[in-house]
């Protein structure tokens, strides 16, 4: 165990289907296959990032959900995945209705990071050097408690032609939090996902998307690819079910920028 304080990134987009919960979970697996104590709290009330790495329904309490209450501690919500160096603290269904159990509470916005730092000296995450949170594909509550509680964001942008559509209400999002509850959070930059060679699209979207956001925009690229959708259904990472398809290979080069990256993040 080390006394390092972790990296926190919450990775968020509240667009569904950009390849948010992908990102997170090779992501996470390809940081952990370097070395790093790698744990990724699992945000979203659908579980697909619990799911995609072999957890049932029937595994997974104590939850984020109870986490969230301010039931449980993170310690007694982690637990170990197959992969070594890689812990995860899975989501049930019922943290869909946390915005309502929390109604007329206090520090409704602040209780991951409660959880996570529970005194002004103290961390329950300090045996890890990164934390990624797989946040829902909504601004909601959760969402905003994982800004509160992250050092930056990673934004997962998919290719297709309305990709800056709804970006500017997450950057708005992401600059709220820093104004009123986390002056600390940056972004720590935009993937391009679900590329598609072929099409004339993707690579238009490309270069609309790093004109407009320049240095933001990873160099990485992560394409369109079948076993990365294929992964899921087998409860492994698309690193673990197919470590030589491009899109395991894109997310090894994901995780060297992001290692490359970090502690530069920009506004």
């Amino acid at each position: 165990m080390t006394d390092k304080a972790p990296h926190i990134v919450a990775i968020a987009n509240q667009k569904g289907g950009v390849g948010k919960t992908t990102t997170a979970i090779n992501l996470a697996t390809a940081l952990a296959a370097t070395g790093r104590r790698t744990l990724l709290i699992d945000l979203d009330p659908q579980g697909n990032a619990s799911t995609g790495l072999g957890f049932e329904a029937s595994q997974r309490k104590p939850s984020t959900y109870e986490l969230m209450l301010g039931d449980v501690s993170l310690e007694s919500v982690t637990r170990p995945t197959a992969i070594p160096n890689f812990s995860l603290a899975p989501s049930i269904v019922d943290l869909s209705g946390v915005d309502v159990d929390l109604a007329g509470r206090p520090n409704r916005s602040q209780r991951l990071r409660n959880a996570i730092f529970p005194s002004e000296t103290a961390s329950l995450a300090n045996g890890y050097d990164e934390i990624l949170i797989d946040c829902p594909p909504s601004l909601n509550l959760l969402t905003v408690n994982a800004m509160a509680a992250a050092h930056a964001v990673l934004v997962p942008l998919q290719c297709e032609f309305f990709a800056l559509e709804g970006l500017s209400q997450l950057l708005n999002t992401i600059e709220r939090v820093r104004r009123n509850l986390n002056p600390r959070l940056a972004v720590e930059g935009i993937v391009l996902t679900m590329y598609d060679r072929r099409n004339n699209l993707s690579s238009q979207v490309e270069a609309d998307v790093r004109e407009a956001l320049g240095a933001l925009v990873y160099e990485t690229v992560i394409p369109r690819n079948v076993r990365l959708s294929e992964a899921p259904s087998h409860g492994v990472p698309a690193l673990i079910y197919d470590q030589v398809c491009a899109g395991s290979q894109a997310y090894q080069f994901l995780a060297a920028e992001f290692i490359r990256r970090k502690g530069k993040a920009s506004v």
